[in-house]
C-alpha cells in the first residue's frame, strides 16, 4: 500500500479528488496517510476528517515569534525543518501538494530527497508560463490581450525555484472568446481533478518499478 501525505492551504477540491481516487482505485493500492494545512480554516481539513484521513495544522506564526529579530528567511527556515519531520513521521511514499500556498525551500526538500520521497505540486498553468501565484487570473488577462490562446496545468517536481521542476504531466486548456474569468477557473479547476489523480498515479508506478528494478 502506497503511503500519501497531502499538503493544503485552501477549500480542498484537489484533495477531494485524491480522497475519492484512493477510494476507488483510480489510484490503486494507495492511502493518504496524513494531511496537512499551513491555514489553520482551510476546509479541506475537514474533507479529511470526514474522509477518516488524519490531519494537522502546522502555521508560520510560532516561527515568527521564535525569531523576532531575525529576517524571515530563518523563520522559514524553521517552519520547513519542523514541516519536514512531520512529514516523514508517517513514512509516506510520495508528498502532493494540492492547492498548499508555500514555497517549500531546500530545507524540507532536502530530507525529502535523503528518504527518497519525491515531493510533486500542481500549478494551474503550463510549463514556464505563470508561475507563482493567480495563474489563472494572469492567463486570462494574457488572452484579453491576446498574447495566448490557451493555458493549462501542471503536475511537477517540487525544487526550491518556484513552479520550475520538471514536469511530470501537462494538461493544456484552450481559451475561449468572451469567456469569464470565472468560467476559465471552472475550465481549469477541472483539468486539475483529473490531472493530480492521474499524475500521482503515475508517480506511484514509477515508485513501484524504480524500488523492483
Amino acid at each position: 500500500m502506497s503511503r500519501l501525505t497531502v499538503l493544503i492551504s485552501g477549500s480542498g477540491t484537489n484533495l477531494q479528488a485524491l480522497i475519492d481516487a484512493c477510494h476507488n482505485s483510480q489510484i490503486p493500492n494507495a492511502q493518504i496517510v496524513r494531511v496537512i494545512s499551513n491555514r489553520r480554516e482551510a476546509y479541506g481539513l475537514k474533507r479529511a476528517e470526514n474522509a477518516g484521513v488524519p490531519t494537522r495544522y502546522h502555521n508560520l506564526v510560532k516561527y515568527k515569534k521564535e525569531h523576532p529579530h531575525e529576517d524571515a528567511k530563518a523563520a522559514r527556515q524553521g517552519y520547513d525543518s519542523v514541516l519536514a519531520e512531520l512529514v516523514l513521521e508517517d513514512q509516506p511514499d510520495l508528498v502532493v501538494c494540492a492547492g498548499f500556498m508555500w514555497v517549500l525551500s531546500e530545507t524540507f526538500l532536502e530530507p525529502m530527497k535523503a528518504k527518497g520521497v519525491p515531493v510533486i505540486n500542481l500549478h494551474p498553468a503550463l510549463p514556464g508560463a505563470f508561475n507563482g501565484t493567480n495563474a489563472i487570473g494572469r492567463a486570462w488577462e494574457a488572452f484579453q490581450r491576446r498574447e495566448i490562446d490557451k493555458t493549462g496545468v501542471m503536475i511537477h517536481h517540487v525544487i526550491s525555484e518556484v513552479d520550475m521542476g520538471t514536469p511530470v504531466l501537462i494538461r493544456e486548456v484552450g481559451t475561449k472568446e468572451g469567456e469569464s474569468l470565472n468560467e476559465l477557473e471552472q475550465r481549469i479547476h477541472q483539468a486539475e481533478w483529473e490531472a493530480i489523480v492521474t499524475a500521482t498515479a503515475m508517480v506511484i508506478e514509477q515508485l513501484k518499478q524504480s524500488r523492483t528494478a
